[in-house]
């Protein structure tokens, strides 16, 4: 409520307004008391009008208290007769505030702006592009899907389904300055720790047959006979994605590095680092590319795929160490079935070999990590003599982890021909070799620091696989359903930025002191939290469980959607705060 003087200009009367939104949407006020005749306000404060200008906004202020108490509990009139008014929606997605507070935090409104200050675009760039990433998110589908299941949010689009295809070619061409733009505006809700970058690279395949563009047959990690473009993708020291790029499904993977880690010491102003990858991206060019200014490597190494020489040093039980203490251990003397000796790392650092460098081999033993290969194993053997088992079903084995690997053909003769059938059994040879390397791993590395650390670092490699994992599964990026090239890469760029923002939610609860909740706890919430409209020109109820994690929402991001009845006045209050900046950020 706020004061006004209106009526003669010599002598006007003074109100206390009250503002509200009539049916049409629009703002308007009406008087809610008044509080008398500007003459006769003044004699009572001696002729001082500022002083009684001041009475009349605290009586306003009293006014304002006295309405909200007053309207704390609500009164709706509901028919049981009356139908609802056909084709009006009822139902609302309220999660999407969550991600909206973020994506205003990290500025991408801001992003939107200049790409369309240079494109000379009619259309809100910012508004599709937001709109997509709650869809990837809350309810991943085509952009055709996506658009419609925008329809369900508390704001719905105010751009066509045309407009949302011609930005998708606007995001492609502009997605560099995109990444670099929300990695520095990503520091404004959490301080990004470049001190480690990961690296890894998957693809993704599409239901077509011919290959196109940068569409092509590859070797599919998920052993698809269908056209793949690959994914290269930098990760910080927390799991936060930094930056990504596509290229096409039959290049080299080792290729795909340098010019996006080129990019990323360019225009992230990252150039000290230690780079973290798996055995297929650590190539020579790789680790030397990694060797200069203040870049360091740790890359994880193939024991069975080293030099028969340097595979035999690798394996040698008895020069093995634990770590902080200079005495060799002889790995076949501990007792495993110790529980303390299980949770051991035991290591040995050799020489690569390589003149050239400084780097080094380093080997661990884990019995623990033995355990588990051969708890795994035993699991595939079982599958694979079930395989045996059943005429018809056996197969060459395709990868590492195929039970069908385990299983050795051996072809019959009978008077000197070759018999109908073939004779299948386990390859006890396959399997031996195999437990060679039990409970072994190693890593190449040019740091020379302490050895702890170093494993400690190459741990985390686990989480750019579970970002990979994410996207896929949880945001559902493949199959890809666009054709074009520009539309695929704005596909990509939308997953990507859904990723991050994801990935900062999860910092957003853990540094507000919640649990940790699983990725699909957090999904399902968010898509859960729906409001139901009670009347036109009532409000809104909640119609989803309230728990620990909704608590944990609304009291980090500071507001609420789960009162009993919450008018529209408040809904759009909580909307617009949740797009705009507060005055501290």
């Amino acid at each position: 409520m706020y004061v006004a003087l209106t009526g003669s200009k010599l002598n006007p009367d003074v109100y206390i307004m009250r503002s509200f939104r009539k049916p049409d949407g629009k703002t308007s006020s009406r008087i809610y008391r008044k509080l008398g005749k500007k003459s006769e306000l003044l004699l009572r404060f001696n002729g001082n009008e500022e002083e009684m200008l001041r009475w009349a906004k605290d009586e306003a202020a009293k006014d304002t208290l006295e309405f909200k108490e007053k309207t704390k509990n609500i009164s709706v009139t509901l028919s049981q007769v009356s139908c609802i008014p056909k084709n009006e929606d009822r139902c609302f997605n309220a999660g999407y505030l969550f991600l909206q507070s973020l994506c205003t935090e990290i500025r991408l409104d801001n992003i939107c702006r200049k790409v369309r200050a240079h494109r000379r675009i009619g259309y809100d760039l910012g508004a599709i592009l937001t709109d997509l990433i709650y869809a990837r998110i809350l309810s991943p589908s085509s952009k055709r899907s996506s658009y419609e299941y925008c329809k369900t949010l508390l704001e719905p689009p105010k751009y066509s389904l045309d407009q949302v295809y011609r930005s998708l070619s606007v995001m492609a061409g502009e997605s560099d300055l995109i990444q670099e733009e929300l990695y520095r505006n990503s520091n404004f809700i959490h301080k990004r720790d470049t001190r480690i970058l990961y690296y890894d690279c998957t693809n993704y395949y599409f239901e077509i047959e011919a290959e196109d563009g940068i569409k092509k047959y590859g070797k599919s990690k998920e052993n698809r006979p269908n056209p793949i473009v690959t994914m290269g993708l930098f990760m910080d020291a927390e799991g936060i994605p930094l930056a990504f790029d596509v290229f096409p499904g039959n290049q080299n993977e080792q290729t795909t590095l340098k010019p996006l880690e080129t990019r990323i010491i360019r225009d992230y102003e990252c150039s000290e680092f230690i780079y973290c990858s798996d055995a297929g991206l650590g190539s020579a060019a790789n680790r030397r590319f990694n060797s200069f200014g203040n870049r360091k490597y740790i890359i994880a190494q193939s024991l069975k795929k080293l030099k028969k020489e340097d595979r035999i040093s690798a394996l040698d039980p008895t020069t093995f160490k634990l770590p902080g203490s200079d005495k060799n251990i002889d790995l076949r003397m501990i007792n495993e079935s110790d529980r303390s000796v299980c949770e051991n790392i035991y290591y040995k650092i050799l020489p690569t070999g390589n003149e050239n460098t400084d780097e080094a081999l380093i080997v661990t033993y884990s019995p623990k990590y033995k355990a588990y290969q051969q708890r795994i194993r035993s699991g595939q053997i079982e599958r694979a003599r079930k395989l045996i088992d059943q005429p018809g079903k056996t197969r060459r084995g395709k990868s590492q982890n195929d039970p069908a690997r385990f299983i050795k053909k051996t072809a019959l003769t009978k008077d000197g021909e070759i018999a109908e059938k073939d004779l299948f059994d386990l390859d006890a040879e396959r399997i031996e070799e195999e437990q060679k390397y039990d409970g072994f791993y190693a890593v190449v590395t040019n740091i020379d620091d302490d050895v702890q650390e170093i494993l400690k670092i190459n741990r985390r490699r686990w989480e750019i696989e579970e970002n990979f994992r994410i996207m896929k599964t949880e945001f559902e990026s493949r199959p890809v359903y666009v054709r074009r090239e520009d539309r695929i890469r704005a596909h990509f760029l939308i997953c990507y930025i859904s990723l991050l923002v994801y990935r900062l939610l999860e910092q957003k609860l853990k540094e507000g002191g919640a649990p940790e909740y699983t990725c699909r706890q957090i999904l399902d919430t968010l898509a859960g939290m729906k409001l139901t409209l009670l009347t036109k020109d009532s409000g809104y109820i909640p119609s989803y469980k309230r728990t620990d994690l909704t608590d944990d929402l609304h009291r980090i991001f500071g507001f609420h959607t789960d009162h009993e009845f919450m008018k529209k006045s408040t809904i759009r209050s909580i909307i617009k705060n949740t797009r705009h900046l507060s005055s501290g950020d």
